[in-house]
Parts: structure tokens; sequence; C-alpha cells
């Protein structure tokens, strides 16, 4: 199935033409998914609903459904992405969603535990190949991101992207997404980031049009940089903690003196909350 209306695509594609970032949420369950899309409507703004593969492992197909819908019945553009999908089983799970009619709008085929880039593409390109057939459109990261999160493994080695490989990396593997490695690791920063700048630059000017950039690795990071990441072409931004932890602990405070629905109505708002602030952030408020 070709991908020329993938609506991850479209989304990305407009937000790099306009030079603005898309929130990539991640969502944990169904009240954070009416959290986003609500936000993203008041907001008028696009927005990505993105679980982690424990999660799918979870809810499954019935749980997938949910989001594609919440998503495509939206009155502003916004699709479903997995994140992360490592290892076979998630991988096979979400492709034979896929296969069922039950298909995310994008994942990311993550092989960056390789030892080499000829690993990680041969490991990446069956699955890609697979996804497209589907209609799915896939990202995948050169270079390797230090930390771990929600159920993934653990990498302890980062490697930087090296620019200069990313065409042959991105041929290799045939995805359409790319996330690099620029300093940027999963979970706290236990010293102030240092992002390569550079290496977004020359992966803009390489890519353009073609590629859309992904920026893995946003816990605790200052607003600034977030800014500038984008100026530098950064298109779709990946958000884990920054609305999963105020919505949990929102929840706790709330059961200890509310009925369930009003605890629950408390955290989505704070939920949102996040979300509107990211909209502003990101440039994307006002583009739907």
């Amino acid at each position: 199935m070709p991908l020329t209306a993938n609506r991850t695509l479209a989304i990305l594609q407009k937000a790099e033409a306009e030079g603005y970032g898309v929130l990539a949420q991640a969502c944990y369950d169904a009240n954070c998914v009416i959290g986003l899309v609500r936000a993203a409507e008041r907001s008028r703004s696009p927005a990505i609903i993105m679980m982690f593969p424990v999660t799918l492992q979870f809810g499954k197909g019935p749980w997938l459904q949910f989001c594609l819908n919440a998503a495509h019945q939206s009155s502003v553009p916004i699709s479903v992405h997995l994140d992360h999908a490592t290892d076979h089983e998630h991988l096979e799970l979400a492709l034979s969603l896929a296969e069922q009619g039950i298909a995310f709008d994008s994942i990311m085929v993550d092989a960056s535990h390789a030892e080499t880039d000829e690993e990680n593409i041969a490991l990446a390109r069956p699955y890609v190949e697979r996804a497209e057939k589907a209609g799915i459109a896939v990202e995948v990261e050169l270079g390797r991101l230090e930390g771990g999160e929600a159920g993934l493994r653990m990498i302890s080695d980062a490697k930087l992207t090296r620019p200069e490989k990313a065409v042959q990396f991105m041929e290799g593997t045939g995805a359409r997404i790319l996330a690099p490695s620029i300093g940027n690791l999963h979970g706290s920063y236990i010293n102030p980031p240092d992002f390569k700048q550079d290496i977004l630059r020359d992966l803009q000017k390489t890519f353009r049009g073609s590629i859309t950039l992904c920026l893995h690795g946003t816990d605790e990071l200052p607003d600034e940089l977030f800014t500038e990441c984008i100026r530098n072409g950064i298109s779709k931004i990946n958000i884990n903690s920054w609305g999963r932890d105020p919505y949990a602990n929102k929840l706790v405070e709330s059961l200890q003196s509310k009925p369930f629905p009003d605890a629950v109505d408390d955290a989505t708002k704070v939920f949102e909350s996040v979300c509107e602030r990211f909209f502003t952030l990101f440039g994307s408020a006002g583009k739907a």
C-alpha cells in the first residue's frame, strides 16, 4: 500500500515545511488518549498518540482500535505511533494486527542495539518492507541512545549519529523517519544535556523534504533546547514522563479525597495542560 496518504507522514511533512514541532505523547491508558485529543482540539494542533510495546501487549487489538478511533475521528490531524518496537514479538504483534485491518499509522523499528549500521539495516529492512505494504510509515534510529524506559531494554553504550552515513542507512532500511543520536538519552540526565546541533543541521540539509527527523530523550530538557532542535530540523518530538508523572501523581492525590470519576477527571485535566504547553512551545498550536 503506498504511503502517499499516510497520516503520520502528512503531519510531519507539514510541520517540517512550516517550521514547527509535533508532540508525540506517550499514552498509557484511555484517559491519556482522551486528554491528548481534547487538548489538541482546543489548541487546534496536530498531535501523535504514542505508545510503548508493553502497552500494546497489554491491550492488543481492542486498545489499538480505540486509539485509532480517537485519533482519526478527531477534528484535528492526529496519528497513532508505536515507539521502540525492538523485539520480534512486539513487531510481529503490530504487523499482524495491521494485516487484520487494525494498523498503526507509524511504528519505530528499533534495531539500534545492533553492533554495526549494516546489521541494523539487515534487522530493520524486512519489517520496514512488511510495514509499508500495510500502509505503515517506519521510523528508525541511526546511532544509539543510552538509557531505557517503560519496559525497554537498557542501553549503556551510546553511539552518535554520523551524518555522512545517514543517506546510505536510510536507503538501506527504506524507512521514512529518522531518530538521530545527538547526545540525547532515555531517562534522566545526570549532567546537563550536550546536544550536537551540528549533526541536526547536517541531517536537515541532507534530508529536508524527504526524511523527517524525530527527537528522543526529552526528559527534563529546557524549553530553549526544544526550540533549538526544532529550528535545526526536528519535526517529531517524543514526550513521556513530562505528561505521565503529573497525571499519575494527580490521580493518586485526588483518590485520597474524591470519587474515582472525579479523580480521573482531575488527572486528565493535568495531562491536557501539559500537552497544551508543548503545543505552544513547539509552535504547533493553531496549525490544524
